[in-house]
């Protein structure tokens, strides 16, 4: 087997996504413009946009046998990726959620139901494939298995990435964060995990904790990038004329960083490049429909002046 650049250990659901003219009230029938299927999931969507970017990822997790299980494998699939560290628990119902994004803003209403599937333990894991990949990248589910996945990654020198999404924090991730080496989180989870509110403290106490790189995103406002050895610095966001969803930006912002590490770029042009397809995924509803390629993310920071 071509051996994985990312190897991702987390949850894979199937988003249903809306786009409406406004959120429905109570026994409302109402019209959407547009609805598309598609999968989801913080790591599951960042591996994607890796794959989409020109990586070798594969992805660990549990799902059902059912109709959703089967849409996440094809999906995974059609990108490239090898289903195998996938385990299919019979009789099960993979995770689902309903997005009704608004036309006009792209502000989100989010129902999710989390499947059946029983979580993964350490057993199930794929230790020769964690141990010859360059990155584990992990967001704390199944969490006895992600335990064990990074220290398998560590005893191999292996890279360990680590998402904390916005609302995501739980006092169980202190165990966590400081067993990463690339830390990029959310400034409202930083903010939650440090106890700080100020940028330059909240950064400190999080590369005290252990990580080599620490970057904070916050949405419109870009992302703070803070690199143990040399230089902090600002990516501001690319505002696009116009917003259609911002569902998986974070995920994909993710993946893309991780592209640029891999790929060796300067630390400026990674975050230029991440924000850069962070901003192109706006366009499209749903967290992957807009994932861009290598070459369409080029093309979009050469226009821009940033070749």
């Amino acid at each position: 087997m071509t051996p994985i650049d990312v190897i991702g250990l987390g949850a894979s659901t199937v988003d249903i996504l809306s786009l409406v003219d406004h959120l429905p009230e109570e026994d409302e029938d109402m019209r959407a413009d547009d609805i598309n299927v598609q999968g989801g999931g913080p790591v599951a969507t960042a591996l994607v946009t890796l794959a989409r970017l020109g990586a070798r990822t594969a992805m660990i997790d549990a799902i059902g046998d059912d109709w959703r299980g089967s849409l996440i494998r094809d999906e995974f699939q059609r990108e490239g990726m090898p289903v195998q560290y996938l385990r299919i628990r019979g009789g099960s119902t993979s995770p689902a959620s309903c997005i009704l994004v608004k036309r006009d803003n792209g502000a989100r209403s989010i129902m999710w139901a989390p499947g059946s599937a029983p979580e993964l333990s350490a057993s199930d894991l794929p230790k020769d494939a964690i141990a010859s990949a360059k990155v584990l990248h992990v967001n704390g589910r199944h969490w006895e298995a992600c335990m064990a996945a990074v220290r398998i990654a560590r005893d191999a020198g292996v890279l360990v990435s680590f998402d904390g999404g916005a609302g995501r924090y739980r006092a169980q991730l202190d165990e966590l964060v400081p067993l990463t080496d690339i830390c990029i989180v959310a400034r409202d989870f930083a903010e939650k995990y440090t106890r700080k509110s100020d940028l330059e403290d909240t950064a400190g106490k999080l590369l005290d904790a252990g990580p080599q790189l620490v970057v904070m995103t916050g949405g419109t406002a870009g992302s703070w990038v803070y690199p143990r050895e040399g230089q902090a610095f600002h990516q501001p966001a690319y505002h696009m004329p116009r917003l259609v969803d911002t569902t998986g930006c974070g995920d994909s912002y993710h993946g893309a960083f991780l592209f640029g590490l891999l790929r060796g770029m300067e630390l400026k042009r990674t975050a230029a490049f991440a924000s850069a397809v962070a901003a192109i995924n706006t366009q499209q509803l749903g967290g992957r429909r807009g994932l861009p390629t290598y070459d369409e993310v080029n093309a979009f920071l050469g226009a821009r002046g940033e070749n």
